[in-house]
């Protein structure tokens, strides 16, 4: 049986996750690595009117179909392969299905991802990315109105409305759960090596306990 490692990686929206995550990919990559994103677990939402849609919280942990997330990264990291949702952010709804397969390094990303304790559990090394308000909402700015066709003042008032309310009651919380607190707004060359090089020897373990059966 594949013996791997899973990581978590959570934070706030604008913190730095997916910057953190394709380092981690990039530095691993010798190794099989599979990426899972909350993102994808995005409930459809292809039954309402755009505007219905648009007026939905989509921070709160009951927008994303929790229960299949744990499921598939519970599959994977047993070293089966799973199709997972695919989802696109400009129309809020899923658009098919990926196939992702098994890896040595499974790192699972999304802002509520040390929320859910069947996720955190199945956690060999749980990351908080953090990031002041501000800096995140500069960032939000930048990538919502490039990527997905939004409006700066749609964006600003989605942040207050629901986006910064949910992340004081859901998203921060996680931070308790986290081993490692890696901070978003400035360098963090020495923080990620040191949170590489534990990687890296779990990696190693894990491959010597294979080695051993």
């Amino acid at each position: 049986m594949l013996r791997g490692v899973c990581v978590g990686v959570a934070g706030g929206s604008g913190a730095g996750k997916s910057t953190l995550v394709a380092r981690l990919a990039e530095r691993f990559r010798r190794e099989s690595v599979c990426v899972v994103r909350q993102d994808d677990y995005y409930r459809d939402r292809s039954g309402l009117s755009p505007e219905e849609r648009a007026g939905l919280n989509y921070d709160h942990p009951d927008a994303v179909e929790s229960d299949l997330l744990v499921e598939q990264v519970r599959l994977l990291k047993s070293g089966e392969a799973v199709v997972c949702p695919r989802y696109d952010f400009a129309t809020h709804c899923r658009v098919g299905e990926q196939t992702l397969e098994p890896g040595r390094l499974l790192i699972v990303e999304g802002i509520l991802v040390l929320h859910w304790p069947g996720l955190r559990d199945l956690m060999d090394v749980r990351v908080y990315v953090d990031a002041p308000a501000q800096v995140r909402l500069q960032r939000r700015i930048a990538r919502d109105v490039l990527e997905r066709g939004r409006t700066e003042d749609s964006v600003r008032r989605q942040f207050v409305e629901t986006v910064q309310p949910m992340h004081e009651e859901f998203v921060e919380p996680g931070r308790q759960y986290a081993g490692w607190v890696i901070a978003g707004d400035r360098p963090w060359d020495r923080d990620v090596g040191q949170l590489e090089r534990h990687i890296d020897w779990l990696l190693r373990r894990a491959a010597a306990g294979e080695r051993g059966n």
